[in-house]
């Protein structure tokens, strides 16, 4: 059932476009009224109506043919085991199912695009915690040597100039 509804949806899409370029005699079709399904739709420019059980030209200049001409469950265009209520619906949820997948897709791309750059600034918030600590070990390890050299030349008593201060 699937390939026959993408294989609809090209016939749709090729036969549509073969009917806007080609200019084939409007007779052609009508002259088909007396055969069956299949041997109507051979020629893309033709639309089989199961009612009226006639082939017709397909009305290029209106993308639907009118439900006057034939209504759309009843018309055959490309497949004559499709209607054209079946097709619409077909690909108006392939195109539903499409745009939602675009819409996912975007959102995703911009959902990572966004933790990427968190994980780089957080990455660079630690590189920078790192370094202020490595800072404050160095401040430590020279006031330890300071004092120690205080004691070894006995200086770590009251500072004789801080009362000048």
């Amino acid at each position: 059932m699937d390939s026959r509804v993408l294989l609809a949806a090209l016939l749709l899409v090729f036969g549509l476009a073969s009917v806007l370029a080609q200019s084939t005699p409007d007779d052609v079709c009508e002259k088909k009224n007396a055969t069956n399904c299949e041997e109507c739709l051979k020629n893309v420019s033709c639309l089989w109506c199961i009612k009226t059980k006639s082939c017709v030209t397909y009305p290029a200049k209106t993308i639907l043919p009118p439900h006057s001409l034939c209504p759309l469950n009843d018309a055959r265009w490309g497949l004559c085991m499709m209607n054209f209520q079946t097709l619409i619906i077909t690909l108006a949820v392939l195109g539903g199912v499409i745009i939602i997948a675009l819409l996912v897709c975007m959102f995703c791309c911009c959902k990572c695009e966004s933790f990427g750059s968190t994980r780089f600034e957080n990455k660079m918030q630690r590189r920078g915690d790192k370094a202020k600590t490595k800072q404050e070990q160095r401040t430590a390890e020279m006031k330890q040597r300071h004092q120690e050299i205080r004691q070894k030349y006995g200086l770590n008593g009251p500072n004789p100039y801080s009362r000048f201060a």
